[in-house]
């Protein structure tokens, strides 16, 4: 099963039903008026929409719309909880050595994880307003789960089975305040400004074979001004898979329905010590930080310049048959005017 969520003027949406190939959409409010609603009675809900995404995809169903990507809020347009793990090691490494800063070996062991800002994210469409580029503005493609109530204490076998929908997010990162932030000793707050996540949110079905060990078996492709930029493999290199990720989440609390739980940037080591662009014929990269950080251990200095304004960034991911997924993450980096009066 696909679902939107389309704009209508509420701080949450309205959630809509959407066919595999992304062409029709259905609004359900009769059965759901917004994703939360139906992630707080999944048991009860997602059966009725199951249905009707199946007539969506065979015929057209009565008040059925042309589905369009750039009226999508982000599936939850805000949520309760919103974690962001570090499941890919080698991007970790990469980017405490740009840094400076120690890696442990307990990262091999034990996820990182960050607790980020849920109440107001940007939509797969929305500008990437910020104040100056002398922050380090930075994209970071991710894949994340949603999940049900998780219990505290779950272990990551049981976990799993409580991811009930998945979709990609960008994780807008501003490099130039992360050490300043990172050496007070809390961690990030500034420095992770609001994320944006992909107009569809799908089912782990969906994904067929590419859906295994609690792991996203496909390229997350990248595209930085119009040039492809990364297509790493979501499925390889990943460290902790989303069950082990869900389960780090739930040690010490209960997560509610609705819960974010995201993997970190997706990087793959292509058999070198530290990756290899497209242009070299690797599969690149999901953020510019490990470019640079290559740069740094290639030529002493980093020669990629982060974001600026009017600098665009696409993130998607397509199925075997060269089919978009998920829909698009599609943004541009825009000077803030400040608040609005």
């Amino acid at each position: 099963m696909k679902l939107a969520t389309y704009r209508n003027g509420t701080r949450d949406g309205q959630l809509m039903v959407v066919s595999k190939n992304l062409s029709s959409a259905v609004a359900v409010p009769a059965i759901a008026s917004c994703m939360q609603e139906l992630l707080d009675d999944w048991d009860g809900i997602a059966p009725k929409l199951e249905k009707i995404y199946q007539q969506l995809n065979d015929s057209d169903v009565d008040g059925s719309v042309q589905f369009d990507e750039a009226l999508c809020e982000s599936p939850l347009p805000r949520a309760y909880q919103w974690a962001d793990g570090s499941a890919y090691v080698n991007h970790v490494e990469l980017v405490r050595r740009a840094r400076g800063a120690e890696m442990p070996p307990s990262f091999w062991e034990d996820p990182l994880m960050y607790q980020g800002g849920s109440d107001d994210f940007l939509a797969p469409y929305d500008d990437i307003e910020m104040g100056s580029t002398e922050w380090g503005i930075d994209f970071e493609g991710e894949v994340a789960v949603i999940t049900d109530d998780v219990p505290m204490g779950v272990d990551a076998k049981a976990a799993g089975q409580h991811i009930k929908l998945l979709m990609l997010v960008n994780d807008v990162s501003l490099r130039g305040l992360i050490p300043g932030e990172l050496g007070k000793g809390f961690g990030f707050f500034q420095s992770k400004p609001s994320s944006a996540f992909s107009p569809v949110a799908v089912t782990p079905d969906e994904l067929g074979d590419a859906w295994k060990a609690n792991k996203v078996h496909l390229p997350l492709l990248s595209e930085y001004n119009g040039k492809a930029f990364g297509k790493p493999n979501a499925g390889e290199d990943m460290t902790f898979d989303f069950g082990q990720l869900v389960a780090h989440a739930a040690k010490t609390r209960h997560l509610g329905a609705g819960a974010i739980i995201g993997s970190g940037t997706v990087s793959n080591k292509q058999g070198t010590d530290h990756g290899t662009s497209i242009d070299e014929g690797g599969v690149g990269y999901s953020c510019i930080a490990e470019v640079r950080m290559i740069e740094t251990i290639r030529d002493g200095k980093p020669a990629t310049q982060f974001m600026q304004f009017g600098d665009t960034i696409k993130i998607e991911m397509k199925d075997d048959g060269d089919q978009s997924i998920f829909g698009t993450i599609n943004q541009k980096v825009v000077q803030y005017e400040g608040p609005q009066k």
